[in-house]
């Protein structure tokens, strides 16, 4: 833009409309003045007068807000375990506890692992699966017991429904919900012919806890 046309004066006709009375030169510069010390974050660093001999001036500080006036935004918050105990958010109807309703999430189970397993070939690296698949989410996995210092859970085999931090849920092919407790337990899945075992003391996370995990590889857990 012309220097000319911006320094301008405005016609008579335009300042009635607008409002606005004419200033004189040292008027002028010194509201410049004022307006430049008000908005800069610390004047006294500046050369205001310096300044005002440049044609631009660019104004980067923003005023503090009020801290009184200032809204805090009030993030959501979610239920408590109370809260979800009480409506029963986690259980499992009975009419729902069928093996049959889970087949179709065991096979989305198995296409997820055959995917990030890199296909599971017979050349496969075992220690890089085993390393994959302790991240790895195993809700609709067949998992089965192979050993517990309760004897009683021993063969126990079924579809994984639910993971919790202390426990495993699976729907058994009687159509049973057994709680499985991951402490002192050892369990088996099978993938495409690799068998994995977990050994429970160590996913004693939630899954989304362990796929953050760094995991370090250490011998067998004598139970």
């Amino acid at each position: 833009m012309d220097d000319a046309l911006v320094r301008t004066r405005i016609p008579a006709e335009l300042m009635v409309d607008l409002g606005v009375e004419p200033q004189t030169s040292s008027q002028a510069a010194a509201f410049t003045e004022a307006f430049l010390n008000n908005s800069l974050q610390d004047p006294s660093r500046h050369d205001v007068k310096n300044m005002l001999s440049h044609k631009a001036v660019i104004l980067g500080h923003t005023r503090p807000k009020d801290e009184k006036n200032r809204r805090k935004k009030k993030r959501a918050k979610g239920l408590n375990a109370r809260q979800k105990k009480a409506m029963k958010i986690y259980q499992i109807k009975t009419e729902h506890q069928r093996y049959e309703l889970f087949l179709p999430l065991h096979e989305l189970w198995r296409q997820y692992i055959i995917d990030l397993c890199g296909g599971l070939k017979a050349n496969s690296n075992p220690q890089s699966v085993q390393q994959k698949l302790v991240k790895a989410d195993f809700h609709g996995a067949i998992i089965s017991v192979v050993r517990s210092k309760c004897p009683s859970y021993v063969g126990t085999e079924g579809i994984l429904v639910q993971e919790f931090k202390h426990v495993f849920k699976i729907i058994t092919k009687e159509n049973k919900l057994k709680v499985i407790p991951k402490r002192n337990s050892v369990f088996a899945v099978e993938i495409n012919g690799f068998v994995s075992n977990i050994y429970g003391n160590k996913f004693e996370q939630r899954a989304s806890e362990r796929s953050a995990k760094k995991f370090k590889v250490r011998g067998t857990i004598d139970l």
